[in-house]
């Protein structure tokens, strides 16, 4: 049995009604243009916010289920530690499957919709000096991967997250002396402050703040159509993180007051 084998419709159809109350309840989540989503496979890329507890899949599964109905499959493709010990089925049953390029292919060429963060922790990590900057790390094989399945690239970015609580810094340095992290192939021990513990490394995770979290989903981009079909990996990816800030910087422009809105 595959990975994607493991997504359980009736599992993920029971969460919604929860997921959307806390989505739209608590962080008032606004998704915008949804309706943008293309019909079969598609890798959805979006900057990622919220430190140890991001809120982006939730959210971006709650606006496709407003606007398709719950009989769109979405995919996450997500960090090892997920999968490790009991918690692998379970998250194999809400759509959440290790972030392989196998498991990525099989999804998209099935005409699914996945969805993948390429800057991951060093994004989700940032300091909150960036909170408002897209910055993948220098990862491109989203671009790759989307081309090697010939389907369309849909960008999304969202603001907000970033500030449920106030992110200091990755904690990279420390990081490396901790042996248990590296095991777990996780680079950063973030240092943050918030309530209810105020200044931690790491843990305990503080709860997030009840911060309007908005996103946007912008046209999606067909690379072969656009670039070419031999296109420069590079040159693409420095063109959808260009949309991508551009439409960060206009919802910045139009945010009045942290965690407010």
């Amino acid at each position: 049995m595959s990975d994607i084998d493991g997504r359980a419709p009736e599992s993920v159809a029971k969460v919604l009604p929860f997921l959307r109350l806390a989505m739209k309840g608590y962080f008032r989540s606004e998704v915008r243009n949804m309706d943008r989503l293309p019909e079969g496979g598609v890798l959805i890329v979006s900057n990622h916010s919220g430190g140890l507890l991001p809120m982006d899949v939730p959210i971006i599964a709650v606006g496709i289920a407003d606007v398709f109905g719950e009989g769109r499959p979405l995919y996450c493709l997500s960090h090892d530690v997920l999968f490790t010990g009991p918690l692998g089925p379970i998250m194999r049953k809400y759509g959440m499957i290790p972030a392989t390029r196998e498991n990525a292919h099989e999804v998209l060429t099935s005409g699914g919709a996945t969805i993948v963060f390429p800057g991951g922790d060093y994004d989700c990590l940032r300091e909150q000096s960036k909170a408002n900057v897209v910055d993948f790390g220098g990862r491109t094989g989203y671009v790759r991967t989307a081309l090697a399945a010939g389907v369309p690239i849909l960008p999304v970015v969202s603001i907000g997250g970033q500030e449920d609580q106030f992110h200091i810094s990755r904690g990279a340095a420390l990081a490396r002396f901790n042996p248990v992290l590296k095991a777990m192939r996780m680079p950063y021990f973030p240092i943050s402050f918030g309530f209810p513990f105020g200044l931690t490394a790491a843990f305990p995770v503080n709860l997030p703040l009840p911060t309007k979290i908005v996103t946007q989903v912008l046209e999606p981009i067909d690379i072969a159509a656009e670039f070419g079909t031999d296109p420069d990996i590079a040159e693409v990816d420095a063109v959808i993180r260009g949309r991508m800030q551009e439409a960060l910087d206009l919802l910045a422009s139009q945010r009045r007051f942290p965690v407010l809105g």
